[in-house]
């Protein structure tokens, strides 16, 4: 049988690495989907994986990269089907990840026409992708994988490839070697990129001379994590994590403050405030009120991105370089500080903190407390456990609550924030490392947007993996929370029911009647033993509480103006003003009256 494109172009994503692949069929796309089960038969294929929607698609791919450092990919039909990827594509870009899209387009021979589903595609991905290019011949598209494949991996960014109905079917033609063709080939090694040995000991010198020194890690700092640490001892410094950069290191480290942000905690708040120079390593932290005041701090940036660099807060020495190598090569210029007072002082404080946190989540609520969920979680979990979260204020438990361990993976849609981004990412995380248990952190909204969609998803696949826990934890209080809480903070409005209530669903049921297993608690007393019921069930789980919305996921720092917003919404008549539990009032009210300090 003649070898058609799509053949070459499966075969060609398959000498890139490629493993899997997410996404959902139509018309656009038959070829390549016969060239993937053509390859399949052939025992060479490339495993495809169906979704219930292609943003969810994109979610996957997106968290494939995450979770395994190697480009993730995804597939959908043209017209709507593409369009659909775009909000998981723009998860990846904003959060650095490499991902590789493939979507379908109407025949070469009916471009320019308005035909059905055709869609000026290199367009509409244009914003969102490091390259994107629509093949229109056959020779062409090898150099177009090569090049896409290459681009993504490279950048950490987002490629698209766009290919017609017709140009799938065509047989196949390698490019000739003529004029006006070119020849490529896969293959690429991200190397070591280590600064100047002057800029190294210009950062050295000013992170030896601080006396209260803060570093702040994300995301880019992961493979760096021993170095991290040692870091952090000779410089005898507290370490802050950008949310991204949370299971870069372990939450029982004296010195690690936890997240930093919104979501923070009162260490890293406190660990910015009073620090006199700041190293901050594959971050791109966007809040910069949480960082120290411009002119403060002496400030010393790592990042592979050199477009990230001095970003967030005026830098006097920017190294650009991959954080392994880079703090490699400056530790040996660092100087060990013989006065450990600064650090010391910051371990009393994550301790107290921690107390802090689990008086908070032990304290009575209507009907449970949903920082409980997550206090009661981190303990029972594997070392080797990795935790989702979705948007929303189930976030500010995931970040606060959830006492990350060593060994153990956690992450959620970072810069673009998205709701919908917790159930997509725990599949992709099932599959990349089906032996691991997953935990989805997930808020009702985000459940009944397109999550709930997903259980049909785990039911569909859940049998091949060889830890079959997956458990996706549902915080059921009928109310878009986050939102409600910024209505009250940000602008002073009392919660408009008419855009946060959400109905009530009952979850665990409908997990129930797909074949997974359900559990509902709405007894604090309980949720260990869910937890503990959950994590050895011998299938997928929806854990779902019922919990309270008006446990505030208050900032570590509030403002006059944010307090102020919080008494005015109260005084316009909420009709949930009653209910807010104490703690919460308590801390709002600190803020307000004068001479007191939250």
């Amino acid at each position: 049988m003649t070898k058609k494109t799509s053949d070459f172009f499966v075969e060609r994503l398959k000498a890139w690495g490629v493993t899997r692949i997410y996404g959902y069929p139509g018309d656009g796309i038959n070829g390549v989907l016969g060239a993937l089960q053509r390859a399949d038969k052939a025992g060479d294929g490339i495993e495809f994986i169906q979704v219930r929607h292609e943003e969810m698609a994109a979610f996957m791919a997106c968290a494939h990269a995450k979770f395994t450092g190697e480009p993730g990919v995804c597939l959908s039909t043209g017209g709507p089907g593409a369009t659909h990827l775009l909000t998981g594509l723009y998860d990846a870009q904003m959060d650095h990840m490499p991902v590789i899209a493939i979507a379908g387009q109407a025949e070469t021979t009916a471009r320019g026409a308005t035909y059905q589903q055709e869609l000026n595609l290199d367009r509409v991905f244009s914003d969102v992708a490091s390259f994107v290019q629509e093949a229109a011949t056959p020779a062409q598209l090898r150099h177009l994988v090569d090049r896409g494949v290459r681009i993504a991996k490279a950048n950490n960014g987002v490629t698209v490839l766009i290919l017609p109905k017709d140009l799938q079917d065509e047989p196949w033609q390698e490019p000739q070697h003529a004029h006006g063709f070119t020849h490529s080939g896969p293959g690429y090694q991200r190397p070591h990129v280590i600064p100047h040995q002057y800029d190294l000991q210009r950062a050295a010198d000013i992170l030896n001379d601080g006396k209260k020194v803060a570093i702040l890690i994300g995301a880019g700092a992961r493979e760096a994590a021993v170095e991290v640490v040692q870091a952090a001892n000779l410089l005898g410094a507290g370490v802050a994590k950008a949310l991204l950069g949370k299971d870069v290191l372990p939450d029982d480290a004296p010195f690690v403050t936890g997240c930093i942000g919104l979501l923070g905690t009162e260490p890293s708040w406190d660990l910015m405030q009073d620090c006199d120079t700041l190293l901050m390593i594959g971050t791109g932290f966007p809040w910069t009120e949480f960082l120290p005041k411009e002119g403060q701090a002496r400030a010393v940036q790592i990042d592979l991105d050199a477009s990230m660099l001095g970003l967030r807060y005026p830098t006097e020495v920017n190294l650009h370089g991959d954080a392994v190598s880079t703090l490699q090569a400056l530790l040996p210029l660092l100087k060990r500080k013989e006065d450990r007072s600064w650090q010391e002082k910051i371990a009393v404080s994550v301790k107290a903190w921690w107390e802090k946190i689990e008086e908070r989540a032990m304290a009575k609520a209507t009907p449970v407390n949903p920082q409980r969920v997550v206090w009661e979680m981190s303990p029972l979990l594997p070392d080797n456990a990795i935790v989702t979260s979705d948007s929303g204020s189930c976030a500010n438990w995931f970040a606060r609550d959830y006492r990350v361990k060593q060994g153990q993976r956690a992450s959620l849609s970072g810069g673009l924030a998205c709701m919908g981004a917790a159930v997509p990412y725990a599949i992709a995380a099932k599959f990349a490392f089906p032996e691991k248990p997953v935990v989805a952190l997930v808020g009702d909204g985000a459940m009944q947007m397109n999550n709930l969609a997903e259980l049909i998803t785990i039911q569909k696949y859940w049998q091949r993996w060889s830890d079959p826990r997956l458990i996706v934890c549902v915080f059921n209080n009928q109310d878009l929370n986050q939102v409600t809480w910024e209505q009250r903070i940000m602008e002073g409005n009392p919660r408009f029911a008419a855009t946060q209530d959400v109905p009530d669903v009952p979850y665990a049921q409908f997990a129930e009647s797909i074949g997974l297993k359900g559990i509902y608690v709405d007894s604090p007393e309980a949720l260990q033993a869910a937890w503990q019921e959950a994590l050895a069930a011998d299938r997928p789980v929806v854990l779902e509480v019922k919990t309270d919305p008006e446990v505030a996921p208050l900032p570590p720092h509030i403002s006059f103006a944010q307090a102020k917003g919080f008494m005015s919404s109260m005084a316009k008549g909420d009709k949930s003003a009653g209910k807010v539990i104490a703690d919460t009032a308590h801390q709002v009210m600190n803020t307000v009256l004068p001479g007191k300090k939250s």
